[in-house]
């Protein structure tokens, strides 16, 4: 569904970065936030709802909708969408109900 555009990355943003997506190793590139990567990488949902636990994935990429929650490093409710990959970076996908 998504794709990056080549012609578009500029070379200091295009280093690879390796990074674990619900233990898993994911390339993603220096400069992406955690919710591009995913997207990159294929993935479409970072969450599941409270209430109904439907797979919810990023939306505005701007820090409002919070429909990017991941754990980040052991971190929860961290918005994707704001968060810039780094190496060794472990993110979860959050199931259900946000523990705060």
């Amino acid at each position: 569904m998504f794709k990056r555009l080549e012609a578009a990355q500029q070379p200091a943003r295009s280093a690879p970065v390796e990074i674990h997506v619900n233990g898993q190793p994911v390339q993603a590139r220096a400069g992406d936030s955690v919710a591009a990567a995913l997207f990159a990488a294929g993935m479409d949902a970072c969450r599941d709802t409270a209430v109904n636990e439907v797979a919810r994935g990023p939306f505005c990429m701007m820090g409002v909708c919070y429909d990017c929650l991941v754990t980040i490093d052991g971190q929860p409710n961290r918005q994707g969408c704001m968060t810039p990959v780094a190496p060794g970076m472990k993110i979860e996908r959050q199931l259900g109900a946000r523990k705060v």
